[in-house]
């Protein structure tokens, strides 16, 4: 597989200030929001971030072990992040707006629609999301466990203000900081 080029974190990092001079008071409590893409190639990452700028997709998951590895955080309820295409180009800002840690297996039908993907069904998304993981715990010397923990992560849309999601009621894109 083709390595893919690196995200273009100025060019993220620019669009999050630009987010950020929306937001009334401050930038979210983020100095530098986590920049990344969905999937492990170019066309999977343009796939997937078509189908969020298309208002399809607004889940996602990831292995717990993934962000060890990668020394990354995970995800918070309230964290923004800013998701680029395969080119390495920030194509939107998302806010985390749900989490929850467990199995593959644990998914349910409305997660499975959530994500978008493929039929949107709930074995639709278990066979995709299963040959993902096992392929891209290979390519880094990880064989499959059923019980390996997942996050299990729902977004919203907040930037650029043509392809945001409406804020539900009473909910400013910035979250409420922390006391």
């Amino acid at each position: 597989m083709t390595p893919l080029p690196p995200v273009r974190r100025d060019d993220a990092l620019a669009m999050w200030r630009a987010y950020g001079a929306t937001v009334p008071g401050t930038l979210p409590p983020e100095e530098d929001p986590w920049v990344g893409r969905f999937g492990d190639s170019a066309a999977m990452a343009d796939e997937l971030v078509a189908l969020v700028l298309a208002g399809t997709k607004r889940a996602t998951v990831g292995l717990v072990r993934d962000n060890v590895d990668e020394a990354e955080p995970l995800p918070r309820i309230g964290g923004h992040w800013v998701a680029c295409d395969g080119a390495g180009v920030p194509r939107c800002v998302l806010r985390t707006v749900e989490l929850r840690l467990g199995p593959l297996a644990s998914v349910d039908d409305a997660f499975a629609w959530d994500e978008g993907e493929g039929d949107r069904t709930r074995a639709g998304w278990l066979a995709g999301h299963l040959a993902f993981f096992r392929r891209t715990g290979a390519a880094r010397g990880h064989a499959w466990s059923d019980d390996l923990e997942v996050v299990f992560e729902r977004f919203r849309v907040v930037w650029p203000a043509d392809v945001a999601d409406a804020a539900p009621s009473g909910v400013t894109g910035s979250p409420t900081p922390a006391p």
